[in-house]
């Protein structure tokens, strides 16, 4: 189960000294209650399968897949367009948030996204965190890929 909250972010801050990964995803199926997406990242590549639970949960299985292979359907079989970003993990207080700065029709767009235990988790938010839109679908990737930012 993956329970994750989504946050604009303000300003810059929390760029110093993260290092980032870039990543390349596509959908296989884009259905709103459920997906199947491929993603490159770095060197890796992995086939992952959600559904949604709730606005904030949803049901994830992911499994490594062979790079050449997921190049190859990024291309050939993905859903048109692709996604591209840069994901950055950065820690604020014993919590590990993944930052993703959106390229392609999606430039200018940064999110950052905390996992939790549980629904009712509670957490530090550091400052540079803004409005948060974890309820709002237009921040979903796979609606992203398909109503890019650059289009509202």
């Amino acid at each position: 189960m993956e329970i994750e909250r989504k946050f604009l972010v303000l300003n810059e801050d929390w760029k110093v000294g993260a290092v980032g990964t870039f990543l390349h995803q596509g959908y296989l199926n884009r259905h709103p209650q459920r997906s199947v997406r491929v993603r490159v990242k770095g060197q890796q590549a992995f086939l992952t399968i959600k559904g949604m639970v709730s606005e904030i949960s949803r049901f994830e299985y992911e499994y490594p897949v062979p790079l050449a292979d997921a190049e190859h359907m990024l291309k050939e079989l993905c859903e048109p367009p692709t996604l591209e970003k840069t994901r950055y993990l950065v820690e604020y207080e014993g919590m590990c948030w993944e930052i993703d700065e959106f390229h392609g029709d999606n430039a200018g767009l940064v999110v950052a996204e905390i996992e939790l235990e549980n629904e009712e988790q509670s957490f530090a938010k550091p400052p540079w965190l803004g409005e948060e839109v974890s309820q709002d679908s237009r921040y979903l990737n796979i609606n992203l890929s398909q109503h890019p930012y650059c289009q509202w």
